[in-house]
C-alpha cells in the first residue's frame, strides 16, 4: 500500500462504517469481490421483489468492472475504490441524460469537501463526468437507468444506478498502461493533510450522500440551475477541444459550459454546437490547432 493510500477497511467494517455514515440508505452492503457492482444493482432493480431504495453496493474487486461506452475498468484489490448506488428517480426520460454529469459534478463537490481550500480547485470534473486531481484522472463515473421490476408507479419512475471507480494507489503503473497521465488517492494526500485523514469510507460516504441530495434537488427542483453548478467544477470551461464519436473528429472548438440537458457545449466557427452524453469523447487540442 502506497503511503498515503486511505484504508480501505475489510468488507464486513465497510458496511459497517458505511451504514453507520449513510442511515437513509436503505441497503448497504460490501463484498469481497463480484462481477460488477453497477450490473448486480441493474439486476436488482429490475428483479419482481419490491425493495426500498436507495441502496449501496461496493467489492474490493470487480471481475468485469464497466467504465463509460463499455470500456473496462482495469482494478486491482486495495487499489481501487469501486462502490455504485440505486435512487428511486422520478423524472421525465427525456431528463435522465442529465444525471451523468450530475453525478460527475456532485461527485467533484463531495470531494472536495475532503481536501483543505487550496487543494480544491485542482479537484475538477471534466465532461461528461469524470473527476481530475491536476488535469489527471483521478476517478470515473457510470451512470444507467432501469424501469423497476413491479415498482412502476408512474411513468416518469426509473431506478438510476450511480457508480464510482476512484484510483486509491498504482497511478504511476496506470499512467503508464494507458499512456495517460492518471492520479490516485495517495498523491492528494501527499499533498493536503486533511486529504490524508480521509479513509476510503469516508470518501464513499460523502461521494454517496451527495449523489443522494443531487438527485433529491433534481426531482424536487427541476435542472435550471445545473449549468451554473456544473461551471463552479468544469475542467473544460475555455479550452480547446476536439469532439471524437468512434474515434472520428465530429468537431473543434472551444468548451463553453453545458446547458440544462447536461449537453456539452462547444464554440465552433459554425456556432455554438451541443455534444450529447454517452456520444462523444472529449480530449484537449494542442495549442493552435483551433
Amino acid at each position: 500500500m502506497a503511503p498515503n493510500s486511505p484504508a480501505l477497511f475489510e468488507p464486513a467494517l465497510m458496511a459497517s462504517r458505511l451504514q453507520t455514515a449513510l442511515p437513509g440508505f436503505r441497503q448497504v452492503e460490501w463484498v469481497e469481490r463480484t462481477r460488477s457492482t453497477n450490473a448486480d444493482l441493474l439486476e436488482r432493480a429490475r428483479g419482481a421483489r419490491q425493495m426500498a431504495r436507495p441502496w449501496l453496493l461496493g467489492a474490493h474487486l470487480q471481475e468485469s468492472g464497466r467504465g463509460r461506452a463499455g470500456r473496462t475498468w482495469q482494478n486491482r484489490a486495495g487499489a481501487n475504490l469501486m462502490f455504485s448506488c440505486a435512487f428511486d428517480v422520478f423524472l421525465p426520460a427525456r431528463s435522465l441524460p442529465v444525471l451523468s454529469p450530475l453525478a460527475g459534478v456532485a461527485a467533484c463537490e463531495a470531494l472536495r469537501g475532503l481536501v483543505g481550500e487550496q487543494a480544491r480547485s485542482q479537484l475538477a470534473m471534466k465532461w461528461p463526468n469524470d473527476v481530475h486531481w491536476k488535469f489527471a484522472k483521478l476517478a470515473g463515473i457510470l451512470v444507467e437507468a432501469t424501469r423497476a421490476g413491479t415498482t412502476r408507479l408512474s411513468a416518469d419512475h426509473h431506478v438510476v444506478i450511480m457508480g464510482m471507480g476512484l484510483n486509491l494507489e498504482d497511478a504511476r503503473a496506470l499512467s503508464q498502461s494507458l499512456n495517460r497521465r492518471v492520479a490516485d488517492w495517495s498523491e492528494v494526500a501527499a499533498e493536503d493533510g486533511q486529504a490524508a485523514q480521509a479513509c476510503a469510507a469516508d470518501i464513499a460516504s460523502a461521494v454517496a450522500r451527495a449523489w443522494y441530495d443531487a438527485v433529491a434537488d433534481a426531482v424536487r427542483g427541476g435542472l435550471a440551475a445545473f449549468p451554473e453548478r456544473h461551471a463552479q467544477v468544469d475542467a473544460l470551461a475555455g479550452q480547446h477541444v476536439h469532439v471524437l464519436d468512434e474515434s472520428h473528429v465530429v468537431c473543434a472548438g472551444i468548451a463553453c459550459g453545458v446547458n440544462d440537458a447536461g449537453q456539452l457545449l462547444v464554440r465552433t466557427s459554425q456556432g455554438p454546437m451541443p455534444v450529447s452524453v454517452g456520444e462523444v469523447s472529449v480530449r484537449p487540442l494542442e495549442r493552435g490547432q483551433v
